[in-house]
């Protein structure tokens, strides 16, 4: 396959088994999402999920996480990764919100990657899934199956996720990018395929004996 046929093939081959795609992080507005999307960084959704509706369920909006103290923020959100730094941002990035936004999640990735612990990923996620705008938030397992898929040359999430946006059609990027998510936790994930065990690698390159060795 050439790598426009693999292009179609994918797009098929997850169009089938993820028809619909559920956003993986539990929010019911723009700042939730926010705020879990920062929480998910070196953790998993799933864990995520469990933390969230304590936080919540006393802060939901930034003028009410401004209310509670870092320490409190810490207590609740300290079974993910990086919980001291991640406690400051989300306390820091509320006050934001409320002086220079009115309380309002952003809708431009400038402003959103001007908030503490705000990435460009985070950014991109809260973009495509918070506001429908076209995005291709690349993290390190999108970015490992785009090298086994042979879509990027695996340089680095920047050249890769500007490598996907020019291989896929605009209006797939955001399901598209959960599609690839889905598939990656179910069959190609970092343990179970290392670039000749999935259904998408071995169509893609059927003649491939040896592992991928894929960068960081």
């Amino acid at each position: 396959m050439n790598k426009s046929e693999r292009v179609r093939f994918i797009i098929s081959h997850l169009e089938k088994l993820y028809p619909k795609t559920p956003v993986p992080l539990n929010n019911q507005n723009n700042y939730e999402l926010l705020i879990a999307v920062l929480l998910s960084a070196q953790c998993t959704d799933e864990r995520v999920n469990q933390v969230t509706p304590s936080l919540f369920s006393k802060a939901n909006r930034p003028d009410k996480m401004v209310k509670l103290s870092i320490d409190e923020i810490y207590k609740i959100i300290r079974p993910c990764g990086l919980a001291p730094q991640k406690s400051k941002a989300i306390f820091n990035l509320s006050e934001i919100l409320i002086l220079k936004h009115k309380g309002e999640v952003p809708s431009n990735f400038e402003d959103l990657e001007a908030l503490p612990g705000v990435g460009h990923k985070t950014a991109s996620v809260v973009m495509s899934q918070g506001f429908g705008y076209p995005a291709f938030p690349v993290d390190t397992h999108i970015h490992r199956l785009a090298q086994r898929w042979g879509l990027t040359n695996g340089k680095n999430v920047t050249q890769t996720e500007k490598d996907l946006k020019r291989l896929f059609p605009r209006n797939l990027w955001n399901k598209l990018h959960l599609q690839i998510i889905f598939y990656g936790r179910e069959f190609c994930t970092a343990r179970g395929c290392n670039g000749t065990i999935c259904e998408i690698c071995k169509t893609c390159y059927p003649k491939r004996v040896k592992p991928v060795k894929t960068k960081k």
